[in-house]
């Protein structure tokens, strides 16, 4: 006679496959290098839009002569060289940025645990290496014959990518510590796919919403998270500076590459923050957001275009700010908390 199987409850969890030390290593530091390069690019479109300086080209001037060096060519007439070109720096921005915030990870795995202070500037510090050592060797750029605002203009970014990514690094570390290294995610619903794609459609009209509306209108303990008086006033502050800029003659499109960017991963990072918020996969909700704040940037941008030929382009964006913050509390309101 087989022995009798006892009556118990099993309760299964989600766990991602590979569920390794490493594995957890490397997907925390994609996740702080999203968002380290998201507020990079936020921080440097802000400086361009109040100063109304030029961009630079020494990202894509960078990519291109590392591409020329092995036989890629990048185009032969000028409007589509330079299109391309300025494709190649962001997206060679994005892998210095989420590169870097990879090894920040490992090395605080391997034992490396800075004050915090301390480690914000040494991955800034990294992030401008990163972007600037390479340009220097091939001859881009020569950082000797940069004048003082220059060094500001690039050593503030990379130090706001610094305070990110350390702070989403200890942050994730704070959450296993409290966990005891358990994974309790479930599935995402309908509802939070909807409203993550909600959620990321704001962001493409205001980017810093995927960031400050969940920031900001989640109760101030949820799941054992919550942000403190800084976290909301930061959030604010960005919200309020993207608001007032918005408004000026010499803030760029938002569809240039960098900035159409930085508003899709705002959108990505949304989603991730409603998941985290009700303990679900974040997989989905991440795409989702992603993909509303792409088809928000190019709905945002053509309704400027065509409502400037009607009404005088203040109002136009006062419609635009409206819309924008509507939609993010929709999609992120205290009542949308989850289980």
């Amino acid at each position: 006679m087989p022995r009798s199987v006892p009556s118990t409850v099993v309760r299964r969890t989600w766990r991602p496959a590979g569920d390794h030390p490493r594995g957890r290593t490397v997907r925390r530091g994609l996740a702080a290098g999203a968002l380290g390069t998201a507020v990079l690019d936020l921080v440097t479109w802000s400086d361009v839009a109040l100063r109304g300086r030029p961009t630079s080209e020494v990202p894509g001037r960078t990519v291109e002569t590392l591409l020329d060096a092995v036989g890629v060519s990048l185009g032969s007439t000028g409007a589509e060289r330079d299109a391309r070109r300025g494709a190649a720096g962001a997206a060679g921005g994005w892998a210095a940025g989420l590169g870097v915030a990879v090894a920040a990870s490992a090395a605080r795995r391997a034992g490396l645990r800075l004050p915090a202070p301390v480690a914000a500037v040494v991955t800034g510090a990294a992030a401008m290496a990163a972007a600037d050592v390479p340009a220097a060797a091939l001859g881009v750029t020569d950082p000797r014959s940069w004048s003082a605002t220059d060094w500001v203009a690039d050593a503030v970014p990379h130090l706001a990518y610094g305070v990110a990514v350390t702070s989403a690094l200890r942050s994730a570390e704070r959450e296993d510590a409290a966990e005891r290294g358990t994974t309790d995610r479930r599935a995402p619903g309908s509802g939070l796919v909807l409203r993550s794609l909600l959620l990321g459609v704001a962001a493409g009209g205001r980017s810093t919403l995927g960031v400050a509306a969940p920031l900001l209108l989640t109760p101030r303990r949820v799941g054992g998270r919550g942000h403190g008086p800084l976290g909301g006033a930061l959030a604010l502050l960005a919200l309020a500076g993207e608001l007032t800029a918005d408004k000026l003659p010499g803030t760029p499109s938002r569809l240039m590459g960098p900035a159409l960017a930085g508003r899709v991963g705002a959108g990505a990072l949304g989603g991730v923050l409603l998941a985290r918020r009700e303990g679900a996969v974040a997989v989905l909700p991440a795409l989702a957001g992603a993909a509303g704040a792409l088809a928000g940037s190019y709905a945002g941008a053509s309704w400027r275009e065509a409502a400037a030929r009607r009404v005088p382009d203040l109002q136009a964006a006062l419609a635009e700010d409206a819309a924008a913050l509507g939609l993010a509390a929709l999609a992120a309101g205290p009542g949308r908390r989850g289980r």
